[in-house]
């Protein structure tokens, strides 16, 4: 699944330079503040890349059809949405034929489940880039107040080989797109079959990981903050034929 990522310098940099790229796009925010930690479960708000625009979102998509007193709740199970029943799916089946997007990220976090215990895992661009998080989105208006909420949802794939590895139980990941097919997906009029093609597992080669400190995944701790990211190895895991990362 994807839960928890980080939304920094090569994340706004990378949005940045898509702005200039592609004229037209319109950005109403600009954003200054570093997410090193960012969970779902808070639905922040983030920076997104639609069609035509760069809209801040809250994570979690409302679908539609949600009245004001079960929209909270739905929310919460909005977090994801799996690429393999996507279009079953009441919440996103209109969503992922005309309203798709995504989600820039420095890196994402995933915990592996050992020994009964918890290693969290820093996941990153080998390439030292961004990942192009597939997503879709949804405006729902609110028909008692007439507000309006924009909202997404991440799509997550098979894991490859080193998410099998890491997240060991679900064994899933966040769709990752190449740079050379965000216009495609983003763009309403890409057909089925395309955009089929596109929800795919990432190739682990391009992927970069370590184990970071167990504060990681407790929400009683400052969690956003630089150091979060950095290695922290486990004596009882680091001998001979352990698989460690």
């Amino acid at each position: 699944m994807c839960f928890t990522v980080s939304v920094e310098k090569k994340a706004k940099e990378a949005i940045r330079e898509y702005l200039k790229s592609n004229a037209g796009v319109q950005m109403p925010i600009d954003f200054n503040e570093e997410l090193y930690l960012v969970s779902g479960f808070s639905h922040p708000l983030l920076h997104i890349i639609r069609e035509g625009a760069i809209t801040l979102s809250e994570w979690g998509l409302i679908p539609s059809f949600a009245v004001e007193e079960n929209a909270g709740d739905l929310q919460k199970m909005t977090l994801n949405a799996r690429a393999d029943t996507i279009y079953r799916k009441p919440s996103y089946k209109e969503s992922i034929v005309t309203r798709r997007c995504i989600l820039v990220v420095d890196g994402f976090f995933e915990w592996r489940h050992e020994n009964n215990r918890k290693y969290p895992y820093y996941i990153y661009p080998k390439d030292e880039t961004v990942f192009y998080l597939g997503c879709i989105y949804n405006s729902w208006v609110n028909k008692v107040t007439g507000q309006v909420r924009d909202t997404f949802s991440i799509i997550t794939t098979d894991a490859n080989p080193l998410m099998e590895m890491i997240h060991n139980t679900k064994k899933r990941m966040p769709l990752i797109l190449h740079k050379e097919d965000l216009a495609a997906w983003i763009n309403p009029a890409t057909p089925k079959t395309a955009v089929d093609r596109l929800m795919v597992t990432y190739p682990e080669s391009g992927m970069s990981t370590h184990t970071i400190s167990s504060d990681a995944g407790n929400p009683r701790k400052n969690r956003n903050i630089p150091e979060i990211k950095e290695e922290m190895r486990y004596p009882e895991r680091d001998t001979p034929g352990q698989l460690f990362v």
